[in-house]
């Protein structure tokens, strides 16, 4: 069962999401604001987020943002929900890499039919990350990936990336900080123009098997 985490400061509306998606069969966690949104993330490990844009404490794009800066949480799926339908903001949470946009009151089929196409497209890029790594790609040397356009340091973190390594233990290995690796892979994603782990990771391994690249 998928779970879903719905970060909304207005109580009947956080009530309404929550019933839609576990009638629809989504295990639901409810946050009331941002902060204690972020803390839920960490404990609950969510597979999708819905997040209201305005609220106390911390606001949607502040959530987002402190999501896609850890890469251990940047590549979850992440819904906005808001009151208004200014294409402004919308273009304002696409940039820090929401996944989509929906407007309040959403309907509950609009609400299934978003949530359903984000996890099915994770999920289909985590198949596809299994298939080429049990294809045994050639991890001896990071120098293939350079032709990316990255640095010599980032070609190297992208080789531990796409062997499932976390920024601590690429860290570790590179006799690097954790803040630094952590650079290092958010500067790979902007570069690659990709959105999680996971998308660097399928990007990663097509290179080094030199296959093409498959349309995202």
């Amino acid at each position: 069962m998928n779970k879903v985490l719905v970060i909304e400061d207005q109580p009947q509306m956080r009530t309404n999401l929550t019933l839609m998606l576990q009638l629809n069969g989504y295990e639901v966690t409810a946050a009331e604001n941002g902060r204690t949104g972020l803390d839920a993330v960490r404990s609950v490990k969510p597979d999708l987020i819905l997040c209201d844009v305005m609220m106390p404490e911390l606001d949607g794009y502040g959530v987002l943002e402190a999501l896609r800066q850890d890469d251990e949480t940047a590549g979850i799926p992440f819904i906005f929900l808001t009151a208004k339908g200014d294409k402004k903001e919308q273009r304002a949470g696409m940039r820090l890499g929401a996944d989509d946009y929906l407007t309040k009151p959403v309907t509950e089929s609009d609400l299934i039919d978003s949530v359903r196409v984000r996890l099915n497209r994770a999920a289909a890029l985590e198949r596809r990350v299994r298939e080429r790594a049990a294809s045994k790609p050639d991890f001896s040397s990071a120098l293939p990936l350079r032709a990316l356009g990255l640095t010599e340091r980032e070609a190297e973190v992208l080789l531990w990336v796409a062997q499932g390594k976390s920024s601590p233990e690429i860290a570790s290995i590179l006799g690097i900080s954790d803040a630094t690796a952590k650079k290092h892979v958010c500067n790979i994603l902007e570069k690659l123009g990709l959105e999680s782990r996971s998308a660097a990771t399928l990007r990663a391994l097509e290179v080094l098997m030199g296959m093409p690249s498959e349309p995202r």
